[in-house]
């Protein structure tokens, strides 16, 4: 009997669940998991660009070393790049440095850093 695994991305959620969830996982890691699915669902179809770069840097500054919350904001401000066409500088730079921290240290920032910050070169045809 074979079990077949199937893939769903999270949607957008109103904006105050979002900020909620949020705001626990920074501050109690054992909520980390939802805000996971929070982040990419926010980055994947929320419409507001200001919002979803907005927490992908909140997360990816706030976060603490070692936290796979971290790596994803990185992967996350791809997503945000390739959806809306361009970043605010302080996501560039947020997306530059998490990378360079995945690279230096994967246990301080997984490689998800490394795959947003490819997807920005990419889409926003940088560096």
């Amino acid at each position: 009997m074979h079990s077949h695994r199937r893939f769903e991305n999270p949607p957008a959620l109103p904006h105050v669940v979002v900020v909620e969830m949020l705001e626990r996982a920074l501050m109690d890691r054992g909520h980390e998991p939802e805000a996971a699915s929070v982040l990419v669902g926010t980055a994947l179809n929320d419409e507001d660009q200001t919002f979803v770069e907005h927490w992908c840097v909140e997360v990816g500054t706030r976060a603490v070393p070692g936290s796979p919350l971290l790596g994803l904001a990185g992967l996350c401000l791809g997503h945000t790049a390739r959806r809306f066409g361009r970043l605010s500088d302080e996501a560039l730079a947020l997306v530059e440095s998490l990378a360079a921290r995945a690279e230096a240290d994967p246990t301080d920032v997984d490689g998800r850093a490394l795959d947003g910050f490819d997807d920005v070169r990419s889409f926003l045809h940088l560096w």
